[in-house]
């Protein structure tokens, strides 16, 4: 598989490049901005408007999201876990309209997994104390430290790299069978690879929209569930 194309470089510390997944997640960004302005044009105390009622619903359920699964005391990450979820929905659906997804670069769900693990050390030390906090990581015997360590380590990692495993997966399988049918139909002479238009668009419905809406939710799911439990149950629970 082919990494993003380079674009263009810029020629600042040692050269920046400008790939397919910089340029999309820009885009992305315009989107989702063009989107909230639409959303939220002229908002009114008691909702008319389709546009508002959408927006509005849409917040709730994010909110309700995040309280039930954080707590009252994290509902300040509300907005966070909106932006991470449209942006890891939209980074993979893009791949419908011919774009190359920006969750295919492993750069993209590394650096929102490394949010994650900021965001994971941040409640630690400030909701436990800098002390306790690295305390924790000894308990409840010292031996387990080493381990804890890793722990720590594999957190983000494997958050990245199974939001980027799954959609690089079902490009693979879409790629082979696209590649596929379209031999078969050269095998038996068909003016045309008129098997791609049937069997491809079904199992698309899986692996771009079901898929992408999955590994979206779950990787705001493991957040949430991450961010949280860093904290004392008693400021979790609000």
């Amino acid at each position: 598989m082919e990494g993003p194309t380079i674009f263009f470089t810029i020629p600042l510390f040692g050269g920046i490049r400008i790939d397919e997944t910089i340029v999309n997640a820009f885009l992305i960004t315009v989107v989702i901005f063009v989107l909230c302005r639409v959303l939220t044009y002229k908002m009114e105390k008691i909702p008319r408007k389709k546009t508002q009622i959408i927006a509005e619903k849409l917040v709730l359920t994010i909110d309700n999201l995040v309280e039930t699964t954080m707590g009252r005391s994290f509902m300040k990450f509300s907005p966070y876990i909106m932006a991470l979820f449209s942006s890891s929905i939209l980074g993979s659906l893009i791949g419908l309209v011919g774009l190359r997804p920006i969750t295919m670069d492993i750069n993209t769900t590394g650096a929102w997994a490394l949010m994650t693990a900021f965001f994971i050390h941040y409640i630690g030390f400030k909701t436990n104390g800098f002390k306790n906090y690295m305390k924790s990581f000894a308990e409840p015997i010292p031996f387990l430290l080493p381990i804890n360590l890793i722990g720590i380590a594999s957190t983000p990692v494997g958050m990245a790299l199974r939001h980027f495993g799954n959609i690089v997966g079902g490009n693979i399988i879409m790629t082979l069978i696209y590649t596929g049918l379209a031999s078969f139909s050269s095998m038996i002479h068909l003016p045309a690879p008129i098997f791609q238009a049937g069997l491809p668009a079904v199992l698309s419905l899986y692996f771009d929209l079901f898929s992408g809406f999955m590994q979206a939710f779950i990787f705001c799911m493991l957040t949430m569930v991450y961010v949280s439990n860093s904290a004392p149950d008693e400021v979790a629970a609000g």
